[in-house]
């Protein structure tokens, strides 16, 4: 029996006191199979239109004629988060991007990455972005804690913004599913519908969520160069 209705996102299950909930993060791997590396198909042939689409836009949102490598770090990213949103909505699957232990790891991560890429290499570039163009002077301290106390908090609303969406999606099917034994059969076809719409706007919502991510990552990083 649960203790409070969020005790469903708890990674509870485990084996000699070693939460193996986490692992569920590597399953993503399980999508590509060992063909996909050997032979020519449909798989790559989609795998490879994806990521030439997610490379264009990067690259456009970048502003960069050269080291194109760098897009691929935000489209490893937008794979990682996507395939734990996705592998989230299968039931029995512990959702990994539920949780702020991964969200915030991976947004502090790649915060404090162009941090510290910003202000060694690129000082001068980083303090005008505290002061935006044509600010008077008498609200340039004001400005500069506006835009210190945004720039601090990037990493807590990314990671947020992941998990709040995650959650609220999955805490709604629950809800309702956990209501369906108390329903006569009429309403539990209803129900049934419903929690069908819900699913579809899991899948929508795991889509832009991890497209949402990787766009906000591209354009701070495209701040600091």
């Amino acid at each position: 029996m649960m203790n409070n209705l969020f005790s469903i996102f708890d990674p509870s299950t485990n084996l000699f006191n070693i939460s193996f909930n986490w692992l569920s993060t590597i399953l993503g791997l399980m999508f590509m199979p060992y063909y996909f590396w050997l032979l020519p198909n449909r798989f790559i042939f989609l795998w490879n239109f994806i990521i030439n689409k997610l490379h264009n836009e990067f690259k456009n949102l970048l502003n960069i004629n050269k080291n194109m490598g760098s897009t691929f770090i935000f489209i490893s990213l937008f794979l990682f988060i996507l395939f734990n949103n996705f592998l989230g909505i299968f039931p029995y699957i512990f959702t990994s991007t539920s949780h702020l232990t991964l969200t915030l790891s991976i947004s502090l991560t790649i915060w404090l990455s162009f941090m510290f890429f910003g202000w060694i290499n690129n000082t001068q570039n980083m303090f005008s972005h505290l002061i935006p163009q044509g600010t008077p002077w008498i609200l340039m301290p004001f400005m500069v804690m506006i835009e210190t106390i945004s720039n601090i908090i990037r990493p807590g609303t990314l990671a947020i913004r992941l998990t709040a969406n995650m959650i609220a999606g999955h805490l709604l099917m629950t809800l309702l599913g956990n209501t369906g034994p108390n329903f006569s059969t009429m309403l539990i076809f209803i129900l049934i519908i419903i929690q069908i719409l819900l699913l579809i706007l899991e899948t929508a919502v795991s889509i832009i969520q991890s497209y949402v991510i990787a766009v906000l990552s591209t354009l701070y990083s495209s701040e600091v160069n």
